[in-house]
């Protein structure tokens, strides 16, 4: 069964009213905004697992990716991403769907990079179920289109053989690429043990399909990154911290080939970061007393200031956002609290409107 939730707003689902008091952004004399955190929709549930999403702006229309899977969260080839357009962001349909063969597909993530839409995919190569993972046999693929009607590929991106790609960024003339690796490509025998020598590189392209090496943003327990270019050229991330650990934020000036690190106050699991009008937003997984929730933040510095713990829980996170206009935004997330029980196959995709007051 698949449901298009359109406009639906789930019963005592409607979110509260979430209000900054924290204090700086961009500048430490600047008030962070007040955030009003609209009903929560439910967007799309299946009786598979639905998750890690992403949303944007093409051509006027609005596009949703996640990844749903019949044999839930884990490494699966069964896998598919799936592609949602909307005119208004209140009825959506299919515009596009695609898998790899014996790999599975996930953490699907947005690049709009000349005057085409890209889709990203980090792919594990799993020809069975029951087969051992080896991370350095990771590579990533994309598809494209210039007009959001005809698709192309998947195609594997060269370069990234090895490497585990996750968000994107891009300036007028060249795109970036979180890609995760084994420093050395060394053997490892445990979770543990690959945990240790896992870096978070950067890649750059100048078409979005051939990729090179250009930095190194964390040198060991690398995680997933969310990247930024500022209008100053300076490349800003937020990556998860590895094993539990504390999450990262990570600065770099071009050519990008060195990145500062300074730690922040907690772990996000699955980060978005994005610049709302002149605001950092961050969003992620925080888990707290073993409870995990998708939760809001302003970054300051280098300090997050949370505004919002949204409606979820168990499996969740890795949020989209589009702006909609000056003052309301929306966002996208997956949460696995309202299924049936059953971690491995009930997730399902959520939509909420904020507005700054």
């Amino acid at each position: 069964m698949v449901r298009f939730c359109n406009a639906a707003v789930l019963p005592g689902l409607a979110a509260a009213m979430f209000l900054v008091g924290s204090m700086g952004s961009v500048q430490a004399a600047d008030p962070l905004p007040k955030v009003r955190v609209g009903e929560v929709r439910l967007a799309y549930t299946s009786d598979s697992h639905n998750a890690f999403t992403d949303l944007c702006k093409f051509q006027g229309r609005y596009y949703l990716t996640f990844r749903t899977c019949p044999d839930g969260h884990a490494v699966n080839p069964t896998s598919h991403i799936l592609v949602l357009v909307s005119d208004d962001t209140k009825e959506w349909k299919e515009a596009f769907r695609f898998h790899v063969p014996q790999r599975d597909v996930r953490d699907p993530h947005f690049l709009i990079f000349r005057d085409k839409l890209f889709i990203y995919s980090g792919c594990w190569l799993a020809p069975r179920q029951d087969e051992a993972r080896e991370f350095s046999e990771h590579l990533g693929f994309a598809v494209w289109t210039e007009d959001g009607q005809k698709w192309h590929g998947p195609q594997a991106l060269e370069g990234t053989y090895g490497h585990y790609i996750w968000r994107a960024t891009a300036s007028d003339d060249k795109a970036y690429l979180c890609a995760r690796r084994k420093r050395d490509f060394v053997p490892t025998a445990t979770r543990a043990e690959r945990d240790q020598v896992v870096q978070s590189a950067l890649l750059e392209s100048e078409d979005g399909l051939i990729w090179k090496f250009a930095g190194i943003m964390q040198s060991d327990r690398g995680n997933e990154t969310a990247l930024l270019l500022e209008p100053d050229g300076t490349m800003l991330a937020v990556a998860r911290g590895s094993s539990g650990q504390l999450a990262q934020v990570c600065r770099s000036q071009p050519p990008y080939r060195d990145f500062s690190r300074v730690e922040m106050n907690r772990n996000v699991g699955g980060p978005l970061l994005v610049r709302w009008n002149d605001h950092l937003l961050v969003g992620g997984r925080k888990t707290v007393d073993g409870d995990p929730k998708t939760a809001l933040y302003w970054l300051s510095g280098d300090k997050l200031h949370e505004f919002a713990v949204l409606p979820s829980g168990g499996d969740n996170s890795y949020p989209g956002f589009v702006q909609l206009d000056e003052k309301r935004a929306l966002l996208s997330y997956y949460s696995s609290h309202q299924g049936d029980g059953d971690p491995k196959t009930r997730a399902a995709i959520y939509l909420v409107e904020l507005e700054l007051e």
